[in-house]
């Protein structure tokens, strides 16, 4: 007997395989940015036929990579709104290290020359706005004042992708960690570290 023929997807499983298929690929790229598109499919636990009715090709995924980042990047960064430049930097640190695939992706695929413009762009949003805050906590005295804020601000983002890229959120506890190494860079007496915290997350 015949076996009788799968149903097309579902516009609910389509959308599901899309999205098993982004899930796989921040989490490849991350680790390794040239992997194949056999090699994120077989992540996501997908076929290729079922890559290729979403995407068509790797290019394409890659974009909605970046841009997948870019929109979570751009609500961390309309999410810091402390008036206070530490609790400020301390929250921005905390929802980075939320997110940090999605970082660890960004930075993995910029190794691209062909698209680091493009996730520059999209990281522009937190960079925009980690420059604010520590401009403003070099005129109110609260962060650094031997060097220049924009200084500052480009060892804070070094810092923070250092620990972000280099310390696996889901193999240790201390979740404090790019916090406290964020503050630290910018300033921070290390002593005050944990009242900030505390604050940042009251």
């Amino acid at each position: 007997a015949g076996r009788m023929s799968v149903p097309l997807p579902r516009r609910k499983d389509a959308a599901h395989n899309r999205a098993a298929i982004l899930i796989a690929a921040v989490a490849v790229l991350a680790d390794d940015p040239l992997a194949s598109v056999d090699t994120i499919t077989k992540a996501a636990g997908l076929s290729r036929r079922a890559f290729y009715g979403h995407f068509e090709d790797r290019d394409a995924l890659i974009t909605a990579v970046i841009a997948e980042g870019a929109e979570r990047f751009n609500a961390i960064a309309a999410a810091v709104t402390d008036d206070d430049p530490r609790i400020a930097l301390a929250h921005l640190a905390t929802a980075l290290w939320g997110e940090a695939e999605h970082v660890h992706a960004a930075a993995a695929i910029a190794l691209n020359d062909r698209l680091v413009r493009r996730t520059a762009e999209a990281l522009a949003p937190v960079r925009a706005r980690l420059g604010e805050i520590c401009r403003s906590g070099y005129e109110r005295e609260v962060l650094r004042r031997d060097i220049p804020p924009a200084v500052t601000a480009r060892l804070v983002e070094e810092a923070a992708r250092g620990v972000i890229t280099h310390i696996d959120p889901q193999t240790t506890r201390e979740h404090r960690l790019a916090t406290r190494a964020v503050l630290s860079v910018a300033g921070v007496d290390w002593s005050e570290i944990d009242d900030l915290i505390d604050q940042e997350r009251a």
